[in-house]
């Protein structure tokens, strides 16, 4: 695997669309930039494992050199919070104020900016919540679990100038960005099709007994935490392990695919599928989740006039690991492996076959994208996707420009999770309304 101080020194020389090294302003305007002259104070929203293990030292490498700073922790659990002051003092040697829910952080009006990495299903909201407060965001994917927490972010966003960055750490990536110029450019020529794994056999995924044993309600704050969701009794799995459960998380769909959904969108110019067909269910772990162990998913892909139409085919399971992470877009002329970072002949209308009908033969030049794999474990540490990404978040504060991953790539990855999971859920083959913005099951809308 690349490392760290070679894949930024290699993002760094000609990348196109990453906005890493120093940012050229002039005396004037840079005066007008927020935080040019003061530290950017920026509070955690959730102490989670993801914060504290993943996007805190990514924030925490360019903090210095960019002018920010951590001031705050909002978390709903009194050991969350114990637990994040003594971590930023160790760590970082910074004493840092710890707020028992986001009204009173907001309240107290000491931020500039926020990370949140809470509950799936809350993402949406605490992103709402943040610009009507001023903050400017990065937000963990998956950003919606429903098309209401979707427009709800949407629309707080409209007119605020609020910048909002999305946790699809893929974007900021170089291979990736390099494979979009590659598709873009017209050499690979149209996808034909996509093929996408996410394959783990770790029986402690989204599982935290012993964390599980030490929430007690009193210690939080139950009714807070399930927003808008059904009221139902303190259940302390459903607190901590919400992943394995809807509708707090889709799971798979919600955690994986929304990070190789996305880069569809981007590479292909769709905003959303035409039609999602799934199935799926537990046949691994019985340990009283609702969400699925195992899915297969496939997407209808096109234009109304049936041009630039294509067809992902998806699958995930928690209970083998072979063939691991894989993302493989195809064409009639070869293959783009994002596991390899090669595009190859591979594939593709060789001169025999193509012979046979009086054609001539289609074969895509090779092509080496910058070398970079994908973490698969739950706690990456500060990969290079996830620094790089939270850096140019951090970058865009500064500027005012529009990062890699703004909302509307969240809002657009949200629809098609939320039609996967409406698949999964009805069994019905499930399409999108772009006139009301909802989710359609066997034509009916699709509820929690």
């Amino acid at each position: 695997m690349i490392t760290r101080r070679t894949f930024i020194k290699q993002s760094m020389i000609g990348t196109a669309g990453l906005t890493l090294g120093g940012l050229t302003f002039s005396k004037e305007s840079y005066a007008r930039i927020t935080g040019a002259n003061n530290k950017i104070r920026v509070g955690i929203v959730g102490f989670s494992d993801r914060s504290r293990h993943s996007l805190i030292p990514s924030f925490q490498a360019s903090a210095k050199e960019l002018g920010f700073e951590i001031v705050a922790v909002s978390d709903l659990w009194s050991l969350r919070r114990i637990e994040a002051e003594k971590f930023f003092n160790e760590k970082y040697g910074q004493k840092i104020k710890t707020f028992r829910n986001n009204e009173e952080l907001y309240d107290a009006r000491i931020c500039d900016a926020v990370i949140i990495a809470t509950a799936d299903f809350q993402h949406a909201l605490h992103c709402a919540e943040a610009i009507k407060a001023g903050c400017d965001v990065y937000v963990e994917k998956p950003f919606a679990e429903t098309m209401a927490d979707a427009r709800e972010a949407r629309e707080a966003l409209k007119g605020s100038g609020r910048i909002v960055q999305i946790g699809s750490q893929r974007r900021s990536a170089p291979n990736y960005h390099a494979a979009n110029d590659f598709i873009r450019s017209g050499r690979f020529g149209q996808i034909t099709m996509v093929e996408m794994t996410w394959n783990v056999n770790q029986p402690g995924r989204w599982r935290r007994p012993a964390l599980v044993a030490k929430c007690l309600e009193k210690e939080t704050d139950w009714k807070r935490f399930l927003m808008n969701r059904p009221c139902e009794d303190w259940d302390p799995r459903k607190y901590l392990e919400y992943r394995l459960f809807w509708p707090y998380s889709s799971g798979i769909p919600g955690q994986w695919m929304a990070h190789q959904i996305d880069t569809v969108h981007w590479f292909s110019g769709h905003d959303y599928p035409r039609s999602v067909t799934a199935n799926g269910g537990i046949y691994q772990w019985k340990d009283g989740r609702s969400n699925y162990d195992t899915m297969t998913a496939v997407f209808d892909y096109g234009n109304e006039d049936g041009s630039n139409a294509f067809q992902v085919l998806y699958s995930s399971r928690m209970h083998n690991s072979a063939g691991g992470i894989k993302e493989l877009y195809f064409s009639n002329g070869g293959t783009l492996n994002l596991e390899s970072n090669k595009v190859t002949p591979e594939g593709g209308l060789t001169k025999r076959s193509a012979a046979e009908m009086n054609m001539s033969a289609n074969l895509v030049e090779s092509y080496d994208l910058p070398s970079v794999q994908v973490e698969t474990s739950s706690n990456t540490g500060s990969d290079p996707m996830t620094y790089l990404h939270m850096r140019n978040w951090m970058e865009c504060v500064k500027s005012r420009k529009q990062p890699n991953a703004p909302l509307e790539a969240g809002y657009n990855h949200s629809i098609a999770n939320i039609m996967c999971t409406a698949a999964l859920h009805t069994g019905e083959k499930v399409t999108f309304d772009s006139v009301s913005q909802e989710v359609l099951a066997g034509g009916k809308i699709f509820h929690l």
